[in-house]
């Protein structure tokens, strides 16, 4: 069923607006690709950080739907089933439909469409090595849908295998098995491989799907402890959120004055960071999910930009930026004509966002509720 404003817990709504701001934010520096200093270093490190927090904030959410089914009296597999179906008519058709879309910008441009194209189609472009340039925001939606597929799978194998443990423990079994598969996949990349610039980085560890799975588990683990602590989840609400953010803040402090770079101190990034930084995010969970309801304009704002923030995330970078580069060169603006370039491109974002969920992300949704789609997934 679809939520209305008033059930919606505004805290998680705030945590996925700053999650989509940040990353149309720190891509507006391909506007600014020649500044140095100043806020550049932020807006990167809030490129990178949003997607995280998408990461973590899915696992939560997903993570508590199946800790729910997983420990039902009345489970049974289509309970499962009926889980990826949502999730399915949730991502996968604004997915195809802007994959669709940019292999026309690709050719309207005059470009060559990727070798691996077809790959795409599977959320394969990205599975165990980097991608190409070809709809680069595209690498965290395969990292999505694998997760989806292997947290249930696991599961339900969990429920039949015949050792004496409650539900509840195999949930935390398998999420600890998940998290512990995938920090040990970046441990192998680091001494086998080692990125060593910020390019390799970004493109062979951070954006691959063997590596980046625990990033999401954590936040599962976080919905575990929600659901089964839940009064150390709301007691200490407000001293894990201030822990959070200094921990995730101190992170950065030391790389910067210890001066913790990729080639001097791999290790650090190939293992530590990601994951580190997904539990600092996760620390933010039990006051922002208790954080119910807030008044206001801005509010309301930050609700509306967490609903159709998907569909902001598929359209901000290879589409609107990327049209909008060829069609109004940015190398002859003045500063003032860049601030107005930046203003343009997030209004166009949140505009066409707004249209592309109002008329086809929303429609599609409401689908998995039907009575025709649902019939096949009933006991």
């Amino acid at each position: 069923m679809t939520r209305t404003y008033s059930e919606r817990i505004f805290g998680l709504d705030l945590m996925r607006a700053v999650a989509i701001l940040s990353v149309v934010l720190g891509h507006a520096l391909w506007i600014y690709p020649d500044a140095q200093g100043g806020i550049v270093p932020l807006l990167k490190i809030m490129a990178v950080s949003g997607v995280e927090l998408f990461f973590v904030l899915s696992g939560f959410l997903i993570g508590r739907i199946l800790y729910k089914i997983i420990t039902s009296e009345t489970f049974h597999s289509n309970q499962l089933k009926y889980f990826l179906v949502r999730r399915w008519f949730r991502t996968l058709p604004n997915y195809y439909l802007i994959l669709l879309i940019n292999i026309l910008v690709v050719l309207s441009l005059g470009r060559t469409l990727p070798e691996s194209l077809f790959s795409y189609f599977f959320f394969l472009q990205n599975f165990g090595s980097g991608m190409g340039l070809f709809f680069t925001e595209s690498w965290s939606l395969p990292i999505e849908e694998f997760a989806y597929i292997i947290g249930p799978f696991l599961l339900y194998l969990s429920v039949l295998v015949p050792f004496k443990a409650p539900r509840s423990m195999r949930f935390l079994y398998v999420t600890l098995l998940i998290i512990a598969f995938f920090m040990g996949a970046k441990l192998l990349y680091h001494f086998n491989t080692g990125a060593t610039t910020p390019n390799e980085w970004n493109t062979q560890l951070k954006a691959v799907v063997l590596y980046r799975i625990d990033s999401i588990y954590i936040g599962v683990l976080a919905a575990y402890v929600s659901m089964t602590h839940s009064a150390f989840w709301k007691q200490y609400k407000g001293v894990l959120v201030i822990s959070g953010m200094v921990l995730f803040c101190g992170m950065l402090l030391c790389i910067a004055f210890f001066q913790l770079g990729y080639e001097t101190h791999p290790f650090v990034w190939n293992v530590l960071y990601l994951p580190f930084g997904s539990i600092c995010m996760a620390l933010t969970l039990p006051f922002l999910s208790q954080w119910k309801h807030s008044h206001g304009w801005w509010c309301k704002s930050v609700t509306r930009i967490s609903i159709i923030s998907y569909s902001m995330y598929l359209l901000h970078y290879s589409i609107i930026l990327q049209l909008m580069r060829n069609l109004v060169s940015i190398d002859s603006l003045g500063e003032g004509a860049k601030a107005l370039y930046v203003v343009t491109y997030l209004g166009i974002t949140i505009g066409l966002s707004y249209l592309l969920y109002r008329f086809y992300e929303k429609p599609m949704m409401d689908l998995r509720d039907r009575p025709d789609i649902t019939q096949y997934f009933r006991r």
